[in-house]
């Protein structure tokens, strides 16, 4: 929620940094920059040269160190620099300001991967879609929020009040976060063996040891069609869902000529219509799965098709409409029905490579990121000369999400992928479930770990006596060995 709130902080304070403006009180406002739409653009889209530079690496770092304290690290870092961008403002140097953006990229790269690093140690695989998109809800939740309270303090309080408030938030969040989690259930103070049990044996063979550049399957991920359609969806996804965070509230002021601080709750409406149907999407996911009603491909393709298709018909009304009501709805409706897409693409990672999940999804985050580095220069072109602009905007922003549901429907996949398996001979960290599912004694095994103890070979002297050797230790395993023939 903070990390996505303080995404929504640029966007809502631009439109009061380089144009004049009346507050709710009739006092008029002169602006107080003289950067023109483009820089500012520019300025705003720095943000993702640093996200997507850490999206692969930060798989690397998810795999080899606890990913809940990466995760901690990148939030904490973020909200920091949050506090810092006033400052880099005021002093008048875009390049200053760039230099923040780029580096609060660069942390908050870390923190999917991280995440999805958590969930390979933590979520059964019949809950995984719920557990995640009721995490990855937090990322709606902070647009819900992150757009009303930056569009109300920017208009009530100041232009860099929201970049204060979302960052000192930040860093006390990141305080209760590092003393509350832990990597895995084998670390937990507090757990209940049973917890710890039914969690390590749903999970089943989890490796130990870290992949490294070498022992990653790159060939296989690269030219593997069911990881592509998760970053053809993930680069979809991310087109609109920036486009909206950074412009929505642009667009009803252009387009349909409303006030920035009356605003607000309207632009936060699709957002919270979407975390909403994000939770309800994980449940059903799982639900289908669970009782096998459907298969794991063909509930990642109904959801993420269905939620995808949805948005694009939704767009086509948002890019023709001028009247307020209609617009509003669409929009309502078109992010609504994308949420039902999380429960897809966004969790996909986990069906068809768990081993390197946040692997996976640092190299289709980093691919989504090229639309949010993209999108800002699209939309300022477009809209540089008229309102008339955001038409363009939105039938692009539905192409791109047609795109989406026609690669995604054709090449998706929820199986576990070959490459994906671990070898045998890895150490596993997860001893209980090993030990589970290796209770049953196959052929020629025994029931217990009791050595068996052969008598010495008996020598010439005492074969011609008829005296043989001791076989009391093979007489007293015997009572405890089960014999695979009559078991």
């Amino acid at each position: 929620m903070i990390v996505f709130g303080i995404r929504c902080n640029f966007g809502a304070a631009k439109n009061h940094m380089f144009k004049n403006y009346t507050d709710p009180w009739g006092r008029q406002h002169i602006h107080e920059f003289n950067w023109t739409r483009a820089e500012l653009s520019v300025m705003e889209s720095s943000f993702f040269y640093g996200y997507l530079v850490t999206q692969i690496p930060a798989g690397f770092l998810a795999a080899k160190y606890p990913p809940n304290k990466l995760f901690g690290i990148a939030i904490g870092v973020a909200s920091f620099l949050n506090v810092l961008l006033p400052h880099g403002f005021n002093s008048k140097d875009d390049t200053l300001v760039a230099i923040i953006q780029i580096m609060q990229g660069l942390v908050q790269g870390v923190a999917y991967p991280s995440m999805h690093g958590v969930w390979r140690y933590w979520a059964p695989p019949l809950e995984r879609s719920k557990l995640a998109t009721t995490a990855f809800t937090g990322s709606y939740a902070g647009a819900v929020l992150g757009l009303p309270v930056s569009a109300w303090l920017v208009s009530y309080v100041s232009w860099s009040a929201p970049f204060y408030l979302y960052g000192v938030a930040g860093c006390i969040w990141a305080i209760f976060w590092f003393s509350l989690t832990f990597e895995k259930p084998a670390f937990h103070p507090t757990i209940s063996q049973e917890e710890k049990k039914f969690i390590e044996e749903a999970i089943g063979h989890v490796s130990s040891s870290h992949p490294t550049f070498r022992s990653i399957p790159w060939k296989a991920i690269v030219t593997s069609k069911p990881v592509w359609a998760i970053i053809v969806a993930n680069f979809a996804r991310s087109w609109t869902f920036y486009l909206l965070l950074q412009n929505q509230l642009t667009y009803m002021k252009e387009r349909l000529d409303m006030n920035i601080n009356d605003s607000g709750m309207l632009a936060a409406l699709p957002h919270a219509v979407m975390g909403i149907v994000v939770l309800l999407g994980g449940q059903l996911a799982d639900y289908l799965r669970s009782h096998k009603i459907l298969s794991t491909t063909a509930v990642r393709k109904l959801f993420n098709c269905g939620g995808f298709g949805g948005e694009a018909l939704f767009m086509l009304i948002v890019a023709y409409t001028t009247k307020e009501s209609t617009a509003v709805i669409a929009l309502i409706l078109a992010v609504g029905s994308s949420g039902f897409a999380i429960s897809g693409f966004n969790v996909n990672h986990l069906d068809i490579a768990p081993r390197y999940a946040a692997i996976l999804m640092g190299f289709s985050n980093g691919i989504g990121t090229l639309a949010g580095l993209t999108c800002p220069i699209v939309t300022e072109k477009f809209t540089a000369n008229g309102a008339h602009g955001w038409e363009k905007v939105f039938l692009l922003a539905s192409l791109i999400h047609f795109t989406g549901v026609t690669f995604y429907a054709v090449y998706a996949s929820g199986e576990l992928q070959e490459w994906a398996e671990p070898k045998p001979e890895e150490e596993a960290w997860n001893v209980t479930a090993l030990n589970h599912r290796s209770s049953t004694a196959g052929y020629g095994t025994t029931k217990n770990e009791v050595p068996i103890t052969l008598a010495p070979l008996p020598t010439a002297e005492q074969l011609t006596k008829g005296h043989l050797p001791s076989t009391t230790a093979n007489e007293e395993r015997q009572e405890t060995t089960t014999n695979p023939f009559t078991a």
